[in-house]
């Protein structure tokens, strides 16, 4: 898909990349499926990027809206399976 992952130009080029993993670890939950573990880590790290929950919604819904992919909903998914789950989305 060709679309911009929603950032603040305020991050530094770190924090840039680690919420472009982020947004990528969504993404992969959408086609693929992910590891819950990888998911929460990267979530975390996202979270110290972006600690504000209206921010976090203000992206989520960015995001969502370019890609049809809500990594509020795959977080949700995220925190309620079992350790160990592969969390896999769907559209």
């Amino acid at each position: 898909m060709e679309y911009q992952y929603p950032i603040n130009h305020d991050w530094s080029t770190v924090e840039i990349i680690d919420v472009i993993r982020f947004f990528e670890t969504i993404e992969s939950a959408y086609e693929k499926g992910v590891n819950r573990e990888q998911l929460l880590e990267v979530y975390r790290r996202f979270k110290e990027i972006v600690p504000s929950k209206a921010q976090e919604k203000k992206l989520d819904a960015e995001f969502e809206a370019v890609s049809g992919y809500s990594s509020y909903r795959t977080i949700k998914k995220g925190k309620e399976s079992e350790s160990g789950s592969i969390i896999r989305m769907h559209s």
